[in-house]
């Protein structure tokens, strides 16, 4: 399980796999997590843009264990891949963000489970593992995604879900369980007394 820091630790977790994994096609540093109203001006290859978080159905109701309380918190992270490229000439332009947004995705495909040592900050030693699904988005929605970022023309896209995100509870295990009751006869009321 996982502090606060996870959801940043998720992100940062695909930002270090994309990087090592493309370095002889892009430049690391090109590989951000960025929405793409940002991109403008910036020299950008490939985004990763968080765009939606859901808690999730299954892990919802899970008993808490570890002392706790409360469970963790389980979420359910949504990604939007997006590939850039500068080259002008629209047939290369295509070409390029095809092939980059085809090495992402065989990457988060083989790496379907990220554990151990390919986790970032507070992730990073725990028994944690995180599994990265494709998520195709309906026409629909992919439209209704570039239309919400000003000034952007809809770009070759891909959406991941990363799952499950736990978040530990601040809330502890203070109280000491009940161990022990005591029930006592009340003539007066005809029944017990506590």
């Amino acid at each position: 399980m996982a502090s606060d820091t996870a959801i940043a630790d998720v992100g940062d977790s695909l930002l270090r796999l994309l990087r090592e994994g493309m370095s002889d096609l892009v430049q690391p540093s090109s590989i951000v997590l960025l929405s793409p109203a940002d991109v403008e001006g910036q020299n950008v290859s490939l985004t990763l843009f968080l765009y939606y978080i859901a808690e999730n159905p299954h892990l919802k109701n899970d008993q808490p264990f570890n002392g706790r309380d409360r469970p963790p918190l389980a979420l359910d992270l949504y990604y939007l891949l997006t590939a850039y490229t500068p080259v002008q000439d629209i047939q290369q332009r295509t070409l390029e963000e095809q092939r980059v947004l085809g090495r992402a995705m065989r990457l988060l495909y083989d790496n379907s489970l990220l554990y151990g040592s390919r986790l970032q900050g507070s992730l990073r030693g725990t028994d944690e593992t995180l599994r990265i699904t494709m998520n195709p988005l309906p026409l629909t929605e992919l439209t209704s995604i570039w239309h919400a970022i000003p000034k952007q023309h809809y770009r070759p896209s891909i959406g991941y879900v990363v799952s499950p995100v736990k978040l530990d509870s601040a809330i502890d295990a203070q109280s000491a369980a009940v161990k022990e009751r005591t029930l006592a006869f009340d003539p007066v009321d005809n029944g017990v007394a506590l």
